[in-house]
Order: C-alpha cells, then sequence, then structure tokens
C-alpha cells in the first residue's frame, strides 16, 4: 500500500480521474445555465399564452351575459398569482442552484489538493479521511441535481396542467357558464393543495441536506485551520531546537 502511495505514476492517475470528474461538474453546471435560461423563456411563453386565453374567456362569458369582466379577473386572481408565483419560485431554484454547485466545486477542488497531497506523503488516514469527504461531495451533488430536474419537471407539468384546464374552458365557446369557470377554479384548487403539501415536504428534505452540506464545509475548513497551526507550530518548535 505505501509503495503505491509513494509512485508518482499513481498520484498523477488518481488526480487526473478526479480533475475528470470535476469538470464533468463544471459542464453540467453550464448546461444547467442553459436549462434554467430556456425554462425561463418558456415561462414567458407560458404566460402570454394564458393571458390571451384569459382575454378570451373573459369576453366569452361578458357577451352571453353569465359574469361580468370585473367579477371574471376576481375571480381568476388565484390562478394569476400562481403565475406569478411560479416564475419566482424557478428564477429562485436556478439562483440556489448554481450558487451551490459553484460551492461544491470550489470544495471539491480544495479536497482534492489534500487528497494527492497526503497520497504523495503517504498519510494513509488523511487519504481515507479525503476520499470520504470527496465521494460525499459527489453524492450531494446528484442529490441536489436530482431535486431540481425533479422540480422543474412538476413546474413544466403544472404548466400543462393549468393550461389544458384553460383550453377546455375555451373550447365550449358561447356555451360557456360561470358553472364551468367555477368548476375549473375548483379542480385548480384542489390540484395547487396537493403540491403546496408535496412541494413542502421536499424542500423539508432538501433544506436538511444543504444544512448538513453546509455544516461539513465548516467542519472541513475548521479541519484546514487546525493543520495549518498544528504544522506553523512544529516548524516554530524545530527551529526553537535548531537554536
Amino acid at each position: 500500500m505505501i509503495k503505491a502511495l509513494d509512485s508518482d505514476n499513481f498520484v498523477d492517475s488518481v488526480f487526473c480521474s478526479y480533475e475528470a470528474r470535476v469538470q464533468s461538474v463544471e459542464r453540467l453546471l453550464e448546461t444547467a445555465r442553459n436549462v434554467f435560461d430556456h425554462f425561463d423563456n418558456s415561462l414567458l411563453d407560458v404566460r402570454h399564452e394564458y393571458d390571451e386565453i384569459s382575454e378570451q374567456l373573459r369576453d366569452n362569458l361578458a357577451k352571453n351575459g353569465s359574469l361580468r369582466k370585473k367579477d371574471f379577473d376576481t375571480m381568476m386572481q388565484a390562478v394569476s398569482a400562481d403565475q406569478e408565483q411560479r416564475g419566482r419560485e424557478v428564477r429562485d431554484l436556478s439562483r440556489k442552484y448554481l450558487d451551490e454547485q459553484a460551492q461544491l466545486i470550489q470544495e471539491l477542488r480544495r479536497r482534492f489538493r489534500d487528497f494527492t497531497g497526503a497520497l504523495a506523503k503517504g498519510e494513509v488516514g488523511k487519504v481515507t479521511e479525503c476520499h470520504r469527504a470527496i465521494t460525499d461531495l459527489f453524492k450531494r451533488q446528484q442529490q441536489c441535481s436530482d431535486d431540481v430536474v425533479t422540480r422543474l419537471n412538476e413546474s413544466r407539468q403544472e404548466q400543462q396542467q393549468t393550461a389544458g384546464m384553460l383550453r377546455g374552458l375555451l373550447a365550449k365557446g358561447r356555451e360557456l357558464r360561470i358553472q364551468d369557470l367555477k368548476a375549473t377554479l375548483g379542480e385548480f384548487k384542489r390540484q395547487r393543495g396537493q403540491r403546496q403539501v408535496q412541494q413542502g415536504e421536499r424542500r423539508e428534505e432538501v433544506q436538511g441536506m444543504l444544512r448538513e452540506f453546509r455544516a461539513q464545509r465548516v467542519e472541513a475548513e475548521q479541519d484546514r485551520r487546525a493543520q495549518a497551526a498544528s504544522r506553523q507550530k512544529g516548524d516554530g518548535d524545530n527551529e526553537t531546537c535548531h537554536s
């Protein structure tokens, strides 16, 4: 084992392997930026479609005498607010995810430096510690990515459901009545309540994961400072002995 640890070729091989994984995370981060930009644009498109359909529904209900335009706007406030909130959530999600991933990459690179340094010196205990930390960082990166993908997919499905409900109302044309609108809004409210419960549960899981990740970063920084202080003290003691 020690012989392997003393091998420059082995150290280089391990470093290159980890470096390749870090670069893959960096590429994923760049892809994520593009995905968020595209998704934000798609939200704007959906918002435009929503406004157009709402305008037609308002006119249809007003023309057949079922509902005044002002009353229609009041009844649709919940759907409009949901559209606005969804856009804010996606933008907030993208910002937090990109920030966390950038910090994770920095932490990975620091851990890699510690790992290869310990590997070259034959410090088996530190090698094991760093390897465990690096593995955990990759695991957390995957968990964060999986959560983001899940939330984006759910948001897309919610958009499609809302748009489908409104199109269904629009398809009724002159036959559209206020009872149809009330029934659709009732279904929208029911589905939104279910989503809020599910999102709250998942949000708590993610927050717990992020708290653990931040605590690990703090602990790692404390360990690094303690090691640096120990080395500095050792150098001072050596100078005292020599003098």
